[in-house]
């Protein structure tokens, strides 16, 4: 091929009639598709320097909005150490505690617990929003499988987390609980 963006091929078969996008050494630089919608060939050990996502250079200590139809890691999808943080409840299991993250550990009062009941309290966050989606967790503390922790309702600003006793004993242990928040638009 003598242009770099010539046509070298249009398949209709299979699902979508597809046209490649071929550069002058003949590697493979695009397809376009229906509408013309234009798709670029994964990246393969490339590194991208200087770039950046609304005027934030990507990579630097600033952060930057990622906004896309789909995103996708290749590892891990969380929170910064600095967005997360511990709290430890007083008093009892009913004690609300504050904790302005958006991820924590909560590690709970070991006041008995009696079998079969739940015990509940408030979660008081300013990241919290009434789109949010706050999920919690057993990590430990407690006897493994005895525990079923719950967010029972959320407004702005607040989650009531739940934490079921599933055994037939009663329980005196200092659950901690793991909260995240998924942050909706």
């Amino acid at each position: 091929m003598s242009s770099t963006n010539s046509v070298a091929y249009t398949s209709s078969t299979n699902l979508v009639p597809v046209q490649a996008e071929f550069n002058s050494a003949g590697v493979c630089v695009g397809l376009v598709g229906p509408g013309g919608a234009y798709f670029s060939p994964p990246l393969s050990n490339d590194t991208i320097t200087g770039a950046t996502i609304d005027n934030s250079v990507i990579g630097g200590t600033t952060p930057a909005a990622v906004t896309g139809t789909n995103v996708y890691a290749s590892s891990e999808v969380g929170y910064t150490a600095a967005a997360q943080g511990t709290v430890t409840q007083a008093t009892s299991k009913t004690t609300g505690v504050t904790l302005n993250k958006s991820m924590g550990r909560i590690t709970m009062n070991n006041a008995e617990l009696a079998a079969g009941t739940t015990a509940l309290f408030t979660l008081t966050n300013s990241m919290i929003s009434a789109s949010d989606v706050v999920v919690v967790s057993v990590s430990g503390g407690g006897t493994a499988g005895a525990y079923w922790p719950f967010v029972s309702s959320q407004t702005s600003g607040s989650a009531v987390i739940g934490l079921y006793n599933n055994t037939v004993g009663a329980l005196s242990e200092a659950v901690i609980i793991n909260f995240a928040i998924i942050h909706g638009a």
